[in-house]
């Protein structure tokens, strides 16, 4: 098994792993290369192999505290293991730029000396320098996370050095990386959840099993350990559970009422979409937690929302979601998302809710009381919503009218704009109308007022690339890179490069922000014909507004999906927001854009007289 012992296993599988991993490339491989580690790992561990490959403790939505670990306290460290200056440290860090490959040198060194030392060779062998187990690195990781207040440093500084002194030369580059958050090893959930279905589901037919088990439950580790104990079939009955968020259901996009009912269907369920911030509300007993889109507890946030949900919904348990929109203290009227961020203040938040008072607008239903309603098609949830939400000035449910016709619901699409909402959501009734956790289809379809003229339609985009500026921009990073999501092979596709739309300290507030994921080559979810000046992981979103959709040769967008060799652009981007309520994950994919331009494409057609 290569274990240190049958629940455990030796770290250096990982590491050799993670080296592996960085030399490639292909999708592929690396699931083959995953799926290698998974078999050889006890499944008692399963959850934190997978934890360390995503770079992370635990799932976000845990509330695991930063590691903690700067810079400065981790030149520190690996100074006192190896027995060196940390000056020493810092002119190899200089000269090498990556304080993972300076800590392997040291390690290296140290072990040499070890070899010509016989005192040394005996500290060596009885646990210095090897020996590491996979439970030991996370729960020391873990330990220095949660080491908190007076004395802290001096316990993180401990253990960090600990486990490097106990840690082979390749082990000590990845513990480094691991805690200075620059692990890259460009693997994303898709590939592990690719490698879980080859190493214990015997291939890609039982990858959505797996996949579907992973949507109902936001926690990579806990399905992979749960795979690796009770193998596929155990987790097709895998049912939501309170205080574990699903990944939420997403929706397409579509101008046109007609050809939006014709896609979900014929007949739909047409509602309000809220220009808000998305929330999944939990409720057991008394207890109240709110997941944000990105699966974040946010129900710090919002108390007044916890107290609303206390008293307006009448289950024991319960998972519902809906809309948080800021609303006007004077007026009641809907107040856009930007005025609702206010609220992202770590301080004085009962001030911030007087400030800025909130309204709830509920639109589905996905578990009651033990009954999984994923299964449901949408007209049994809404009817199970409607039983349980008890409504109340600022806690309702969302506006919304049953139609199949293109006129009704253009006609409520106006009123929802007139009323201040971004459009309208439009959602399929018919029989398979399944809440489709993490799943992106026609089943919901979204109608916003920003898409009625040639692309004053906004997207959202994530940077992985950046360029420097001239003028007086010279020496900045001053455009960005971007790319949409090919879903079907969890790849970033470059669309445009933006330059227009920051001001002066938005600039300069990008450039921090750049920093933390600059990366010394293209990321391996990246396809890229550009060469920027410096390559960033993909995990910044931002929305992006442009004249129109265009073929370009130059970017790989849709490549080959209009026209052989050139792929789809956006002509004149502006910079509009950051969208850092959005994984990267979640931004515009290839199929939307293609949809987008084709659309663009037809209105172009039908606006030329035959004859020309």
């Amino acid at each position: 098994m290569g274990s240190s012992g049958s629940n455990d296993l030796e770290f250096k599988y990982v590491a050799e792993t993670f080296a592996a991993l960085e030399r490639i490339t292909s999708r592929t491989q690396l699931a083959v290369l995953l799926a290698k580690l998974f078999k050889r790992t006890p499944p008692a561990v399963m959850d934190k192999v997978v934890y360390l490959i995503q770079g992370r403790l635990l799932p976000d939505w845990k509330g695991a505290p930063e590691l903690g670990v700067g810079e400065k306290l981790l030149i520190k460290a690996i100074a006192q293991a190896y027995k060196v200056s940390e000056s020493r440290v810092e002119r190899m860090f200089k000269s090498l730029g990556d304080l993972g490959l300076v800590a392997e040198k040291l390690a290296d060194e140290a072990r040499s000396k070890a070899a010509r030392s016989p005192g040394l060779l005996a500290f060596m062998a009885g646990g210095g320098g090897g020996g590491l187990t996979v439970s030991r690195v996370y729960n020391d990781l873990l330990r220095v996370a949660y080491a908190q207040g007076e004395g802290s440093r001096d316990i993180k500084l401990k253990l960090v050095a600990g486990l490097l002194v106990d840690a082979t030369p390749l082990e000590a580059k990845y513990i480094v990386r691991f805690i200075e958050g620059r692990l890259r090893l460009g693997v994303g959930d898709a590939t592990v959840l690719d490698a879980l279905a080859l190493a214990f589901g015997g291939g890609a037919h039982s990858r959505p099993i797996i996949e579907r088990a992973y949507n109902l439950r936001a926690d990579l580790g806990y399905i992979a350990r749960l795979v690796a104990e009770r193998g596929v079939d155990y987790l097709r009955d895998i049912k939501p559970e309170v205080g574990i968020p699903l990944r939420p259901m997403l929706a397409e996009r579509g101008k046109d009422p007609g050809e939006i009912l014709r896609k979900v269907g014929g007949r739909a369920i047409a509602e309000y979409k809220y220009d808000g911030e998305r929330a999944q509300i939990h409720k057991k007993g008394d207890r109240i937690i709110i997941y944000s889109r990105r699966l974040e507890d946010i129900t710090r946030m919002y108390p007044d929302v916890v107290e609303m949900a206390r008293a307006g919904i009448k289950a024991e348990e319960a998972i519902v979601e809906g809309e948080i929109v800021a609303i006007d203290p004077e007026t009641g009227e809907l107040r856009p998302f930007q005025v609702l961020m206010h609220r992202k203040r770590k301080h004085d938040i009962y001030k911030v809710m007087k400030e800025v008072p909130v309204a709830v607008y509920l639109f589905d239903a996905i578990y009651v009381d033990g009954e999984d309603l994923t299964r449901k098609p949408l007209p049994e949830r809404r009817k199970a919503l409607e039983s349980i939400i008890v409504e109340s000035e600022y806690w309702r449910l969302a506006k919304a009218i049953e139609t199949s016709s293109p006129e009704e619901l253009w006609k409520f699409f106006l009123q929802a704009i007139e009323e201040g909402a971004e459009g309208i959501m439009i959602k399929a009734v018919h029989r398979e109308s399944y809440y489709t956790a993490g799943v992106r289809g026609w089943l919901w379809v979204k109608l916003k007022r920003d898409y009625k003229s040639e692309m004053t339609d906004t997207v959202d985009l994530v940077v992985v690339g950046a360029f420097y500026g001239k003028g007086k921009r010279g020496g900045k990073l001053s455009s960005l890179l971007m790319a949409a999501y090919d879903p079907d092979r969890d790849m970033f596709v470059t669309v445009c490069k933006v330059a227009t739309g920051f001001t002066d300290e938005e600039l300069d507030k990008m450039n921090e922000m750049l920093k933390k994921y600059i990366i010394p080559r293209r990321h391996p979810r990246v396809e890229s014909r550009l060469e920027p000046d410096v390559w960033v992981e993909p995990a910044l979103v931002a929305e992006i507004l442009g004249a129109e959709l265009t073929l370009s040769p130059m970017h790989t967008c849709c490549l080959g999906a209009v026209r052989p060799g050139v792929g789809i652009s956006i002509r004149f981007p502006r910079f509009i927001r950051w969208r850092d309520d959005k994984r990267p994950e979640d931004a515009t994919t290839t199929h939307e854009l293609l949809e987008m331009y084709r659309r663009q494409l037809r209105r172009v057609e039908e606006a030329v007289p035959a004859e020309a």
